[in-house]
């Protein structure tokens, strides 16, 4: 049982951390690519991203419950892999529940980011909160890397 929750972990921080790195470097970029339309690149992405922010908390907790059940204690989560997931889940929650929502609201309000001019008190919001989703995004991945280093490291301890 212990083999099969420590596989529990390893395999939800890499959905995870995998979902992330694909989207942050294939969809988006792709998208941004590939439609002429910016604003549709931006509703695909948007999209997209809500639906990963979810199934990340989700497999976060999923990672914790399986941690508490191999090690029968919540001191685990002090560990340096479970607090790299709970930051993980902590910063996807800011990001998907503040940022985000604060960026629908402003691109209902613009009707076109792409044709509402860069000065726009609204377009100039848009654009900071987008660099901090990007911040928070690259935290995100950061510490996915981090934890999986440690689960490993971990893991391989006697």
């Amino acid at each position: 049982m212990q083999t099969f929750l420590r596989g529990i972990e390893f395999l939800t921080l890499s959905l995870w951390l995998g979902g992330d790195v694909f989207l942050s470097f294939v969809l988006a970029p792709g998208a941004f690519s590939i439609l002429e339309s910016r604003d549709a690149a931006g509703i695909i992405v948007g999209y997209s991203l809500a639906r990963l922010h979810i199934a990340g908390i989700f497999l976060g907790l999923l990672f914790l419950l399986a941690r508490l059940l191999r090690t029968h204690s919540f001191a685990s989560f002090t560990n340096a892999a479970a607090l790299c997931v709970v930051l993980m889940m902590l910063l996807t929650a800011a990001s998907q529940f503040t940022v985000s929502n604060r960026m629908a609201r402003l691109r209902l309000q613009m009707v076109s980011v792409q044709n509402t001019p860069a000065s726009d008190p609204l377009r100039v919001e848009f654009n900071r909160l987008h660099h901090i989703s990007v911040a928070y995004e690259g935290a995100v991945q950061l510490l996915g890397f981090a934890g999986l280093f440690l689960l490993v490291r971990e893991t391989a301890r006697p």
